[in-house]
Parts: structure tokens; sequence; C-alpha cells
């Protein structure tokens, strides 16, 4: 191709820009309707959420005979067990009832009864065995010369320390919970014979109920011996009953002179 002349050249380039041209960039014109476009980089994708399943809340479970046994242990005597079991806190029976109902009687006496759940009456008097029940219990022993209040006499405790509420059962978890004071006071209290009256004091004590099947025969409880019998509450309901009760308290008597 022969060259083009300066003049020849200025004017080719005048005219180009006339007609719009703003860039000059090869030697070959390129037609850019003819160029395929170029494909848009993709964006970077964002990272993806870690996937995550319902939350579930873990429930600490609280051993609560062991708080129980802990506190009980560390009471020097009867008026700082009572003191610990009245502190406890986590028995919600403690929150309905109107007392504690911890002890009647001489804690040096010879024999301990423990009973089995404060009654309406026990909870407003803060004392187990009052009202009839109180006063047939008190018969009984007088029976054999024995008795709260007499020369020679007893001592009294029942196996959970709060009524429950509309005197309902109490549940295996609230007998087990409050055991470890019972046996506590046990020790404490150190008598020659434990006299076990009803199934919630035999499943506190001996772990199991069926003071029908237990009754007459001895067992032995924190290192003493201890006569299952029918409570009052029974007796009176049922009092045919009060001829086993008669001969097991003829049991206790006898062991006691032996």
């Amino acid at each position: 191709m022969e060259s083009l002349s300066y003049h020849d050249a200025a004017a080719m380039l005048a005219w180009q820009v006339e007609l719009g041209v703003d860039e000059c960039i090869m030697d070959a014109p390129v037609n850019r309707y003819e160029t395929p476009a170029a494909a848009p980089r993709p964006k970077a994708a964002a990272p993806e959420a870690p996937q995550r399943g319902p939350v579930r809340f873990v429930e600490t479970q609280v051993d609560l005979p062991a708080l129980a046994r802990a506190a009980a242990a560390q009471a020097a005597d009867i008026d700082a067990l009572r003191a610990a079991v009245d502190g406890f806190g986590h028995c919600e029976l403690q929150k309905g009832a109107r007392n504690l109902v911890f002890a009647d009687g001489d804690p040096s006496a010879r024999v301990m009864i423990v009973g089995d759940v404060p009654t309406r009456e026990e909870d407003r008097a803060g004392m187990p065995f009052v009202g009839a029940e109180g006063a047939l219990l008190d018969a009984m022993f007088a029976a054999i010369g024995m008795g709260r209040g007499t020369d020679v006499p007893v001592y009294a405790t029942l196996a959970l320390p709060w009524r429950t509420p509309q005197d309902r059962a109490p549940s295996g978890e609230e007998i087990a919970m409050l055991a470890p004071f019972l046996e506590r006071h046990i020790v404490l209290a150190d008598p020659d014979v434990v006299v076990i009256m009803g199934n919630v004091a035999a499943q506190a004590l001996i772990g199991k109920p069926g003071i029908t099947r237990m009754r007459g025969t001895w067992k032995e409880v924190c290192g003493k011996p201890a006569m299952p019998m029918f409570a009052p509450a029974h007796l009176l309901r049922n009092p045919l009953a009060k001829r086993e009760a008669w001969a097991d308290l003829l049991d206790i008597q006898a062991r006691l002179n032996a």
C-alpha cells in the first residue's frame, strides 16, 4: 500500500474526527458489532451459613438426696438438724405447708416412733401424732408403761416433715429426698428401738412399702432394731387390726426388757 503524505493523512484524520471517531488504537478497523460481548464475571458466592438444628435446652439434674445428705451430715445435734430441715429449701412441699412438723417427746427416749406424713391437724399444730391419732398412740404405749410426758418417755417424728397438698400420697422422689434427714435424726436420737408406723415410713427406712406384710417382723434401720406396725390412723379405720398392734407392742416391750 502506498504511504500517505502528511497532508493526506491529516485530512483523513480530520474527516474521521468529524464523523465522531474519538479513539484510534489499532492499525485496522474493528467492527464492534461482530465482537462477542464478554460474559460478565460471576459474583463470588456468599459463604453458606452453617446449618443449625433446633435449639435444645439441657436440663441439669440436681441430686436432691445428695444435697439433703450433705446438709444432714453437718448437723451435730437434733436442734441443728431441725434448722437444717427447715432451711433446706429444695422441697416444694415446704411452700404449701403451714408448719414444719419435726418431732415431739424426749429425744433421749429408748423408743423412737416414725410415722408417715403430717395430717391437717399436725400441720396446724406443728407436732406429730395429735388429735384422735395422737390420743390412740398415747393409749397404745401407755398399755406397756410408756408414753409422751411419762417417766418412760417415747420420741415421735414423721417420715416427711411437711404436709402434702390435699393430703395426697407423697411421691417416691419426695420420700427419697427427705430420707437422709430422717436417717440422721435416728442416728442423733440413738434410740434402742425404732417403731415404723405406716407405709411411707417403711418406704423411707426400709426401701419399700407393704406394712401389712412386714408388721410383726423385726428389721434393722440405721443399725437399730426396728419394728414395723400399723399406724394409729389405720387402727382407727380398722379396729380389728388392734389385735396385731397389741402383739407388736408386747414384742417391743419384751425387746426392751431383754
